[in-house]
């Protein structure tokens, strides 16, 4: 019987590694992901992309590689399309924010961002240029948006294209930076599935200020909003305003992805009014 495409790719990474009982975990619409062992005693896992977004996966692939396991998952090896990785286990920020302690996952993910962004020895892959990735919001036809929505749409876009006129260092960035993409280990709390941007580091902390989800529209609530960015600011010296400002902008664009994909976007629109507001008190 002939092997579909990630059957063929699990059974070469499992002879390739020596890797043995090879569990599926989850599919997601980019990946295939499998808790192998390894030596009989120790997990580990393989992350198998779909060829649809390979090119964007593989970027982040190669940036959670560069990261060596600093405030990061470990990255063992990569072959094409297979990612041989550190396996965990433990929960997400989501879920502290989710049970009301959500000063200490903004605390943590402000720790996080430090690590993340320290300097690093070795080639740093390539990477998304960060105006690149606003491309669909730049290019979003305003009339998919809700008729009483299209002023928020000219104000976030207008605001991008203004903190993009005033540039300021350009770091490596994880670039999909949430509470249920940091998971909690023996090494303390790690980063995964990065997308691999390099733009402003002020940037790494616009999607904290839309999760985590099914958090009763915690995102939306003006005095999380302002708690939030006071943290941030402080902890990593951000200004405040640009940190607000990115947090519009990335909402706009993540409206922009969900319209395009015919998903809804009512938990966005709940929070980038407040966003909005919180930008121009800043």
């Amino acid at each position: 019987m002939n092997q579909s495409p990630v059957e063929t790719a699990l059974s070469r990474a499992l002879i390739r590694w020596s890797l043995t009982k090879s569990t599926p975990v989850a599919e997601t619409p980019r990946s295939w992901i499998f808790r192998v062992e390894q030596n009989g005693r120790n997990h580990a896992a393989l992350k198998i992309l779909k060829p649809v977004v390979a090119e964007e996966e593989g970027r982040g692939s190669r940036l959670l590689q560069w990261y060596a396991g600093d405030g990061a998952a470990t990255v063992f090896d990569i072959h094409g399309n297979t990612i041989f990785m550190e396996w965990l286990d433990g929960g997400t920020l989501g879920d502290a924010a989710r049970a009301g302690r959500d000063d200490e996952a903004t605390i943590a993910i402000a720790t996080l961002v430090g690590q993340l962004h320290r300097p690093r020895d070795g080639d740093l892959p390539e990477l998304q240029p960060l105006r690149e990735r606003f491309e669909p919001l730049f290019k979003s036809d305003v009339r998919t948006w809700p008729h009483t929505a299209r002023d928020l749409y000219a104000r976030s876009s207008g605001i991008a294209l203004r903190l993009f006129d005033r540039p300021t260092a350009l770091v490596p960035l994880h670039g999909d930076l949430h509470h249920d993409n940091i998971l909690s280990s023996g090494r303390g709390w790690l980063a995964i599935d990065p997308k691999g941007v390099l733009g402003d580091p002020a940037y790494e902390l616009a999607n904290v200020f839309i999760n985590p989800i099914n958090a009763d529209n915690m995102a939306a609530d003006p005095q999380r909003i302002a708690a939030r960015a006071d943290i941030l600011s402080q902890r990593l010296g951000y200004p405040r305003k640009r940190i607000l400002g990115w947090a519009c902008a990335h909402a706009a664009l993540s409206a922009s992805w969900d319209l395009a994909e015919g998903q809804p976007i009512t938990g966005i629109l709940a929070c980038l009014p407040n966003l909005l507001s919180a930008y121009d008190q800043a």
